[in-house]
């Protein structure tokens, strides 16, 4: 009995000196930018059929089950949306390839879709609508995401004085239209922003967002996507550059806030340049393998409640350039995007998002 009891008390203290594990909260969001075939233009109509060829693996990651949860159709011209322009390539504002059937294709199979407003090459046409009509431009851009369902991407990418005064009238003029929605319910009510990959570049936009529009108690977008940074970075670069936004900035001036994890998303490459990434194809090497501990127990650090990033998005579907290299057949990413979906138990569709 003495032997015992030594054991005991031996034992107590490695007990009660075992650190805690982590609270790991699963993914909600995983999702592709989808360039079309001719690099983000979506200038033409294409044929469900040849449509359905060439992204075949966004909707079936080889058991019938989808890849993904969201595609976000990447991009409309801002001034083109501002004036409901048509022309060769656009339709009363949005690009002719964005139509109805390419909406329906991805919604049947349960698949959110939303629609990216600009994009890196879209800036100065970002900075034109703002300062010529914000409200009518976010009121335009609330009456497209009524109209086919979907919801709407913010992707305005100015680093040097951004027209926040201006981004704030948009924001607010598709709010009056379209109030926020907790369930996710309505579709077209989802609006969202794109933010930098850390807290150093978009610094206006990032503290602007994460002050006044991403906060859990009075949220007025429902999340941000941190974008891909300039190349594909490794695991630790990944990690550092998300845990700058749940940190914030305290040292700048004026500082950024933290931001809560579960307000954002990380992103990555699945096609860059002439490369497909094993994120498109080679699931156990790959970047959402590596950083999955990280994404689903990452802590709030100032911001927020519970623990965990709210997934990934991926760069991006079909032809993001016209030299670089396409996910379509024979390089479509049921291996690594799709294989990351069965890995990961991604919801299909997209349940209604943490909000704390």
């Amino acid at each position: 009995m003495r032997r015992v009891v030594a054991l005991l008390c031996l034992l107590v203290p490695l007990v009660l000196a075992a650190p805690a594990r982590a609270a790991v909260t699963p993914l909600q969001i995983y999702g592709a930018w989808h360039c079309g075939d001719d690099a983000c233009v979506w200038g033409a109509v294409r044929e469900v059929a040849e449509f359905d060829q060439k992204n075949h693996w966004l909707i079936d990651r080889g058991d019938g089950r989808p890849s993904v949860n969201v595609v976000v159709l990447s991009f409309v011209h801002p001034v083109k949306l501002l004036h409901r322009t048509t022309d060769a390539q656009t339709l009363d504002g949005v690009p002719r390839g964005m139509t109805p059937e390419v909406v329906s294709y991805f919604r049947s199979r349960g698949i959110r879709v939303m629609l990216s407003i600009g994009g890196i090459t879209y800036t100065d046409a970002w900075n034109a609508a703002l300062a010529e009509n914000a409200a009518q431009f976010g009121r335009n851009a609330a009456e497209v995401a009524r109209r086919l369902g979907v919801g709407i991407e913010i992707d305005y990418e100015e680093n040097s004085g951004p027209d926040l005064v201006g981004l704030q009238a948009f924001i607010d003029a598709y709010r009056a239209v379209l109030p926020y929605d907790a369930t996710g319910g309505d579709h077209a009510a989802r609006l969202t922003i794109d933010l930098a990959a850390g807290d150093r570049w978009l610094i206006d936009i990032g503290r602007k967002a994460t002050a006044d529009w991403l906060r859990t108690g009075t949220p007025v977008l429902d999340y941000a996507n941190a974008m891909v940074p300039a190349r594909q970075p490794s695991t630790s670069g990944a990690i550092a550059n998300w845990q700058e936004h749940l940190d914030g900035k305290p040292t700048y001036a004026p500082p950024i806030p933290p931001l809560a994890p579960a307000k954002f998303t990380g992103a990555f490459y699945i096609a860059e340049g002439s490369k497909v990434r094993p994120e498109c194809n080679a699931y156990g090497a790959s970047l959402q393998n590596s950083t999955g501990g990280f994404v689903q127990t990452a802590a709030p650090n100032g911001a927020g409640t519970t623990p965990g990033m709210l997934g990934y998005m991926f760069w991006a579907a079909e032809r993001p350039s016209t030299r670089g290299v396409t996910t379509a057949p024979p390089n479509g990413c049921e291996g690594g995007v799709g294989a990351g979906a069965s890995a990961y138990a991604i919801p299909i569709p997209m349940p209604a998002l943490r909000q704390s």
